[in-house]
């Protein structure tokens, strides 16, 4: 069994290892992975596997290292539980590897949770997997690439709207090319009634790309954040570019209403405990806003919403992203070293098959 190992102390630090598969125990199955996406997303997950506690979703069990995350579809190839047939497809949060053992319980409909001891503590909406039917590679491609960033656009958008914009005028997004940042402005850009400008922030290099998305108000590369209007703003960062989110808030700090730090796109320009002028960044935490909504709304509304909003915004996904499918475990390195140093193109979509 073939696993991805990540160096937690340097996260370009990655390598291909040859592990054992463990024996079932009595209630659980074994999970073949077949199709996972990687994005920037995933760069994230690295780069906030202690801050966040990612790293704890699929220990690798030796130290330093630690096993990526990523979203995809897997196959029940083996099952001593009464919850998950073999033959099985699920989708959901899974280690990059070719296999993972999980204790499965039934939730619901069709939604599988997996119980396991080390995960109980975690946030359930990654613990929970979707019994799904096998679909054209396509389709899957597209899901795995989509439906987790552009469900953090919408709640992202959502939560927003929640807090009545903390009462700005403008929305900054920071690394609008990211797929998270392009969704939440467009999710932004759907509302007839907004009262907000969406000021879309990017690299030099990709201000055609967010232009052309034709979602923002304005679209300002880093090297000009001083032209931004100095008028009541919410910043919402992807990037986690200390020396980025230094100016911005300088220049905004009378009227800076929230900041907000969601993403790590430039996870190498992050500065922990960094102070800045106006409000300190708060992390946003998508599923806080999950079990809010549940709260509000009662079940399966958010999840609902967040279903139909990310296949709105994805139906005209061939307009903005370019499909990248690879095959094979080796074809990893190449495309998260790309990810991870912020050479490859924001249409761009990396899905592996295995």
């Amino acid at each position: 069994m073939q696993r991805l190992l990540v160096n937690q102390a340097d996260i370009t630090q990655i390598e291909i290892e040859d592990s054992r598969s463990i024996d079932l125990k009595p209630g659980q199955a074994r999970l073949t992975l077949r199709r996972f996406a990687l994005t920037a997303n995933n760069v994230t997950y690295a780069a906030c596997g202690f801050a966040i506690g990612y790293w704890k979703f699929f220990p690798s069990g030796i130290d330093g290292k630690g096993i990526l995350p990523v979203w995809g579809f897997a196959e029940v190839v083996e099952s001593q539980s009464e919850a998950l047939d073999v033959g099985a497809r699920l989708y959901g949060f899974f280690p990059l590897a070719e296999e993972l053992v999980i204790e499965p319980e039934v939730l619901g409909g069709s939604v599988i949770l997996d119980a396991s001891m080390h995960r109980a503590d975690l946030p359930v909406v990654y613990n929970r997997y979707t019994l799904v039917k096998l679909r054209s590679a396509a389709e899957e491609q597209l899901q795995a690439l989509l439906q987790p960033l552009l469900a953090t656009s919408y709640l992202l958008s959502d939560w927003l709207l929640d807090n009545a914009f903390f009462g700005a005028d403008q929305v900054i997004v920071g690394s609008a090319s990211s797929k998270t940042g392009l969704g939440l402005c467009k999710f932004l850009a759907e509302q007839s009634s907004r009262s907000v400008k969406i000021i879309g922030l990017t690299s030099q290099r990709n201000i055609p790309f967010v232009q052309s998305l034709g979602a923002c108000d304005a679209v300002i590369g880093y090297d000009d954040i001083e032209n931004i209007d100095a008028i009541p703003s919410v910043y919402v960062d992807m990037a986690g570019s200390a020396a980025v989110k230094a100016r911005l808030h300088a220049h905004l700090a009378k009227v800076l209403k929230h900041s907000c730090a969601v993403g790590m796109s430039h996870w190498d320009e992050f500065r922990p405990g960094q102070k800045f002028e106006g409000p300190a960044p708060e992390f946003f935490f998508a599923p806080a806003q999950i079990e809010k909504r549940r709260m509000d709304w009662g079940p399966g509304v958010i999840d609902a919403r967040i279903g139909e909003a990310w296949r709105r915004i994805a139906s005209d996904a061939s307009t903005w992203l370019d499909v990248k499918p690879h095959a094979g475990m080796r074809a990893v390195p190449d495309i998260y070293t790309g990810l991870a140093d912020g050479s490859a193109s924001p249409r761009d979509g990396f899905v592996v098959s295995l």
